[in-house]
């Protein structure tokens, strides 16, 4: 029913930028909340930001104003800016979609993309200083 690819990981210097891609495939009326997470090995999963259907916006305090979300729904494809790159930023990077059904705009969480959503493969993400 959803499927999401993501693209656009590799290696970056500390202070650099990378652009990733998350191409979205949704055979449903449905409309979704598109969000990115990451995690680095031996932790847990992150919440980066969300973008609602209406294009709405939210981040996490840690990329707040480095990092920013959009959408092309003319390509179906997510994408996350990441500016100021630091080498704490090095993860696995995922996009995920959950249907606005079960929760509201970019009041999701954590938990109702777990239990609720679909998600991407996974890019990886790798910052050196």
């Amino acid at each position: 029913q959803v499927q999401l690819v993501e693209s656009g990981g590799g290696s970056v210097q500390a202070g650099g930028a990378l652009r990733l891609s998350c191409v979205v495939s949704i055979h449903s009326t449905d409309k979704y909340v598109m969000a990115w997470f990451r995690q680095a090995p031996g932790k847990e999963r992150v919440y980066l930001s969300t973008i609602d259907s209406s294009g709405i916006t939210s981040y996490a305090d840690s990329v707040k104003g480095r990092f920013t979300i959009s959408q092309d729904n003319a390509k179906k494809t997510l994408y996350l800016q990441m500016n100021s790159l630091k080498p704490e930023d090095s993860a696995t990077y995922y996009c995920a979609a959950v249907s606005e059904e079960y929760c509201s705009g970019v009041y999701c969480n954590t938990l109702d993309f777990t239990a609720c959503g679909y998600w991407g493969q996974g890019t990886q993400v790798t910052v050196s200083s």
